[in-house]
């Protein structure tokens, strides 16, 4: 039987130290800190955003993703529109610079995660830990005690 405690700090210790060397990566390549890649990505998806939208994505706090809004919006990344269905929120858009900076950090985000990932992992592994990993991650955004989006 398999021990539960013990996959789930292997899943803690691989997430932290792929992140640690993503996050360094793209800050010294591209001054890009992981974090706002993630919020750029989720928001080109999507053409825009509202900020609940990224604190749910995210799963951190409606505050803190709004301070994270207002950093890529001060570095000209993003910018905040109108909400023309709710006057209470605004939407979030990526700027030009955004839209370049995420095409330029794309390749790299892929390199490192094919260093990391796609190269140790035979595919037939790699196409078994995807499925088992969104089967899990849609399990617990089903479930409400782990969501984060508070104020």
């Amino acid at each position: 039987m398999t021990d539960l405690t013990s996959l789930f700090t292997d899943l803690v210790r691989v997430e932290t130290r792929l992140y640690n060397a993503l996050d360094a990566r793209l800050k010294a390549e591209h001054d890009l800190p992981l974090g706002q890649f993630e919020f750029l990505r989720f928001i080109a998806q999507r053409d825009m955003a509202r900020v609940y939208d990224l604190a749910h994505e995210t799963a951190i706090t409606v505050g803190a993703t709004s301070k994270a809004v207002d950093r890529l919006e001060a570095a000209g990344r993003c910018r905040r529109v109108a909400n023309p269905d709710d006057r209470r929120s605004s939407l979030v858009m990526l700027t030009p610079e955004g839209e370049r900076l995420l095409a330029e950090a794309i390749p790299t985000v892929e390199a490192e995660l094919q260093t990391w990932i796609g190269s140790v992992l035979p595919a037939d592994v790699l196409e078994n830990l995807a499925v088992s990993l969104s089967m899990l991650r849609q399990r617990a955004e089903a479930d409400h005690r782990t969501d984060r989006v508070e104020t």
